[in-house]
């Protein structure tokens, strides 16, 4: 019989931290990036050639802190810049350049050539020439012209139905050119320029008590998992409304966020206003239609699922290709009787504020936009027994949304007989690499934050720039001075021998970022006591350090 081995020693060595673990808490604490990517600079003046970390850049909280924040202090800019504008954001676009019409020119000079060699018979010089056109089309997009000179390429599938019985009518205004909303005049003189904060919900699924279904069995999570997996569409059909209810080109700056009960819900600073009622008329009004093959009828579970072949997936049993994704569209536009696989509105709840530029009301409902935004949707679950009951509720969400489809190429659609869209060997039901099925993502895929174009006429490393222009002038430099092309930049392979180890490239930031915070205090503080003496920085530690750190 063995002597049972005394536990303190081996309690004591588990019960302490590891220095890698105290190592990124440091560095959280230091606003560094705990997953910096390794590049090599190279300076084309000097020739020396260095490795810089580049901060990942992360937007979850998860995923690194200081990355996260950073990001969520830019958003939080982007939204305040853009919410109650004076004038136009946007100019109009200029006249086009020589260069521009030259390349345009010459791509229709190389479209006539290519379609002449097609009407010969001159395969290798159409390829050729195919090439030579790719090459051209991103030498447009290169020269300051989005888009494509063709435009739309692939036709457009669409299902002509009419408008649903149950959505009540809208009123609509004629549109105007402008993005700017209603301005009014009080007794005093002043001007007021009014915006409106909404936050919009899904319907119920069930009754739910601090977040948790009170009987699970009854409450609808296939509904909540299509619902979740077509929010931002329903979103999409709330804005086009909004627009033609409004009369002009409304703006908005929104984000998706959990509520308690696991479900995204839509908070959304829009700019200008509307009466409440009309608002509430939109919200009732708005409705999503997802126009899909039925998936309701398992036709393949378990061992028993289709098989790849030369041509597509094929029932093993009797060795039949399934239909492919346009077929099936085909089928679904052909019957007269068809009804969408899915109907999906808001809940009842539709909040409305009025909020006026300046106020302590807007600066709250900023804060609220960017409260959740380096959270995933699956992250306020929390402990204890409530915790536990909620993880619950999250897996069976899961679970639900296990075998749903999440789009046309999801691998789910084999489940049912029908082959997904560009489909490849290896698919498998229940196995699709999609974010909405991931337990993070709880069914939505889309992005947090929505941002329409003409918010701010800022995107966002425009305002990571200006956070890098407040650096240089804190530091006293000459913005207009730096070289944009002296450095170039290259990924730095892991494995190179000048790169180091991970823990050692954060101990590294981590020793600069204190340097360049003190350098930085100091120079405040002579600034504050002698004017502009605060300029003696060399440009090499401010490009290494606060700027690059700032900018993102």
């Amino acid at each position: 019989m063995t002597a049972e081995v005394e536990p303190g020693p081996r309690v004591l060595r588990e019960a302490r931290l590891l220095a890698r673990e105290v190592a990124e808490q440091v560095a959280i604490d230091n606003g560094v990036c705990i997953r910096p990517v390794p590049y090599r600079r190279l300076d084309s003046l000097t020739g020396l050639a260095e490795v810089v970390n580049v901060p990942c850049g992360a937007t979850l909280e998860g995923k690194c802190p200081p990355c996260a924040k950073r990001n969520r202090q830019v958003r939080r800019a982007q939204c305040r810049e853009g919410w109650h504008l004076e004038a136009e954001p946007v100019a109009s676009a200029g006249e086009a350049s020589e260069d521009q019409r030259w390349l345009v020119e010459f791509r229709a000079n190389l479209q006539g050539q290519r379609d002449e060699a097609e009407h010969a018979g001159a395969d290798a010089a159409v390829a050729d020439l195919d090439a030579a056109i790719d090459a051209v089309d991103a030498e447009i997009n290169d020269a300051g012209m989005s888009g494509n000179v063709l435009g739309r390429t692939a036709g457009q599938r669409s299902r002509s139905t009419r408008r649903r019985q149950d959505a009540p009518d809208l009123p609509r205004r004629v549109m105007k050119d402008t993005t700017l909303g209603r301005t009014f005049t009080g007794s005093d003189g002043k001007v007021y320029r009014p915006s409106l904060f909404v936050t919009l919900t899904l319907p119920s699924y069930g009754r739910v008590r601090d977040g948790v279904p009170v009987d699970p069995g009854r409450y609808d999570y296939r509904r909540a998992a299509r619902d979740a997996l077509h929010f931002s569409k329903l979103v999409d059909r709330f804005v086009q409304n909004l627009r033609r209810v409004a009369g002009y080109d409304v703006q908005y700056f929104a984000s998706v966020e959990p509520q308690k009960r696991l479900a995204p819900h839509l908070h959304m600073a829009i700019r200008g206003t509307l009466p409440r009622a009309e608002m509430r008329q939109i919200v009732a009004a708005t409705y999503h239609q997802v126009w899909w093959p039925a998936a309701d009828e398992v036709v393949f579970e378990g061992e028993h699922r289709p098989v790849w072949s030369a041509g597509g997936y094929v029932d093993p049993g009797s060795g039949e290709v399934l239909p492919t994704w346009d077929e099936a569209l085909d089928r679904l536009g052909a019957d007269e009787n068809a009804e969408p696989v899915h109907v999906m509105r808001f809940g009842a709840q539709a909040d409305v504020q009025g909020v006026l530029a300046g106020s302590k009301d807007a600066d709250q409902c900023i804060r609220y936009l960017s409260k959740y935004l380096t959270k995933s949707l699956g992250d306020p679950i929390g402990d204890g027994a409530d915790g536990a009951a909620r993880r619950a509720h999250a897996a069976r969400l899961v679970d639900a949304l296990r075998y749903e489809p999440c789009s046309p190429g999801c691998a789910n659609w084999l489940r049912y007989g029908v082959q997904p869209k560009n489909a490849k060997a290896g698919l498998r039901p229940g196995r699709c690499r999609s974010k909405a099925h991931k337990p993070e993502h709880l069914g939505y895929a889309g992005r947090r934050v929505l941002v329409s174009r003409k918010w701010s006429n800022k995107t966002m490393g425009e305002h990571k720039r200006d956070r890098r222009s407040w650096v240089m002038a804190a530091l006293g430099l000459d913005e207009a001075s730096a070289d944009p092309h002296r450095y170039v930049w290259q990924r730095a392979a892991p494995g190179d021998p000048d790169v180091g180890s991970a823990a050692l490239r954060l101990l590294r930031e981590v020793a600069a970022r204190q340097r360049w915070r003190a350098e930085l205090e100091r120079l405040r503080a002579r600034a504050d006591a002698a004017g502009s003496e605060g300029s003696a920085v060399t440009e090499t530690t401010v490009h290494t350090g606060w700027i690059r750190e700032v900018s993102g």
